[in-house]
């Protein structure tokens, strides 16, 4: 088993990740649909469009924070497995829409399906991987976002070639979504909870059990005693101090703390601006002179780019080079980016200037690119990590659902207006907040976690949650975590 039992559960339940990525970007192509244009009798810069995605976001926010509450009682992988079930409601509300009422209800629904996943499937990821697989596994989930922006834009792409008056156009591609649904609802029951979740349940033989199947490779026994061990008593020390509950990731300062930073990182990952670029990115290629369905060939050739840079950094990189690092470079890489996309714009207001077009379109593939190896994978990876056993769920969908879902609406609803009347100045809105408050914080503020396992990151953040545990758990405070035999080196 090992590797690659964990890697086939990880992968499938990021399916609830392609969805992620498959609803965010089909609307890209649907609204540049001229029947769906038609059909609900509104345009390009229609605040109406901007309602439409918006709500898909809004209906995540909610989403994601039910998704703390399923995760707690009913555990990570059947979290999952609702997620998907709502979201085949949701794929045959809005291809069956006849008026926009019933799409907005859809979108909602279909949202709220997606928050539920996008919280959930970085935890599941997060609690089934080795500490020193943690990145790539957990990294897997922005893989598959990608991923699934790539299939809805060439499905869109295609659909997009039947006739005007058909509305084959936009329903195909809003339906299609409902396949990897189903297989995901479906599949999710043969594969395992995870570990953490059934020694919560005191259920702690088959958490044994589905450990060595994790991990166990014929040479780290001991080690995976070891981790049982300290993941046991970690969990009885936590439960025997405090009741689970939303409150009390804001009582307690060392664990608010860590939820600040599981929001903060989110929150960073939204105000790179990707969002924007992602749902409205055929208004920025019109702003450069490319329309129709050239414009969208582009945008199907610039969805490719991210995961194939990201799958780059994940397979090889993450777990070298840690989360700081990539976060730094990705503040500043993207915006440089936006500053040289703006001067670009600014230079060529009709464009009529072939040369500056196909620059200013490099400079939206380079932002993806930069995001893909920073921001992408960094930011499940970071967040999942931070929070202690007892508000993780809790915590992830808070910082889900605020810190990513909640930013996303607003920017979601002002950005087709935004683009229309501010045109390139608009960029300068995520230069300034990058440089300004994330740089800074991520520098200062933000911790190292790679290779440390989910129970001895309490140590970076000083002492133990709550206050001592068992004193045969307690460990060199070294962040490194050296290795002294009990290690597993064979991973």
């Amino acid at each position: 088993m090992g590797k690659l039992f964990t890697f086939n559960i990880a992968f499938f339940a990021c399916l609830g990740s392609f969805l992620f990525g498959y609803d965010s970007g089909v609307m890209t192509d649907v609204i540049a649909s001229k029947h769906f244009l038609g059909y609900f009798d509104t345009t390009s810069d229609s605040p109406i469009l901007g309602a439409i995605v918006s709500t898909f976001a809004g209906g995540a926010v909610f989403g994601a924070l039910s998704g703390g509450y399923t995760m707690d009682r009913l555990g990570r992988r059947v979290s999952i497995q609702i997620g998907a079930v709502v979201c085949v409601i949701g794929a045959i509300l809005q291809a069956a829409s006849t008026h926009l009422a019933m799409m907005l209800v859809g979108r909602i629904i279909t949202g709220w399906a997606v928050g539920i996943m996008s919280s959930a499937v970085p935890v599941y990821c997060a609690e089934l991987a080795h500490p020193k697989r943690r990145g790539f596994l957990v990294g897997l989930s922005q893989q598959m976002i990608g991923l699934g922006f790539i299939v809805s834009t060439w499905v869109g792409y295609g659909s997009a070639h039947a006739s005007d008056h058909s509305s084959f156009q936009w329903r195909f591609p809003l339906a299609f979504q409902g396949v990897p649904a189903g297989i995901l609802a479906i599949g999710l029951t043969w594969f395992p909870e995870s570990p953490r979740q059934l020694i919560e349940k005191d259920n702690e033989d088959e958490a044994l059990r589905i450990l060595k199947k994790l991990h166990a490779n014929g040479r780290n026994d001991e080690w995976i005693m070891s981790e049982f061990n300290e993941i046991r008593q970690t969990i009885l020390a936590e439960k025997a101090l405090v009741v689970r509950s939303w409150s009390v990731m804001f009582t307690v300062p060392q664990w608010r703390n860590r939820l600040m930073h599981g929001v903060m990182v989110q929150v960073f990952t939204q105000l790179t601006g990707i969002n924007v670029i992602n749902y409205y990115q055929t208004q920025m290629y019109e702003a450069l002179g490319i329309t129709g369905k050239k414009a969208l060939l582009v945008s199907g050739l610039y969805n490719i780019v991210g995961p194939v840079t990201n799958a780059f950094f994940i397979f090889f990189l993450i777990d070298r080079v840690g989360r700081r690092k990539p976060l730094l470079f990705g503040t500043i890489g993207i915006s440089l980016c936006l500053i040289v996309e703006a001067v670009l714009n600014s230079k060529n207001p009709d464009g009529e200037n072939e040369s500056l077009s196909r620059a200013g379109v490099a400079m939206i593939f380079l932002v993806s690119m930069v995001f893909s190896v920073s921001f992408g994978p960094i930011s499940w990876t970071y967040m999942s990590e931070v929070m202690p056993m007892q508000i993780r769920g809790n915590g992830n969908a808070f910082a889900t659902g605020i810190g990513n879902w909640l930013v996303n609406v607003l920017f979601s609803q002002v950005s087709p207006q935004a683009l229309a009347k501010l045109k390139w100045k608009y960029y300068f809105v995520f230069v300034a907040f990058n440089f300004v408050v994330t740089l800074p914080t991520v520098f200062f503020v933000f911790k190292e976690t790679k290779g440390v396992s989910l129970e001895e990151i309490d140590l970076l953040f000083g002492e133990r949650a709550l206050g001592s545990l068992p004193n045969d758990i307690e460990k060199e405070q070294n962040v490194h975590i050296e290795h002294d035999g009990k290690r597993d080196t064979t991973a």
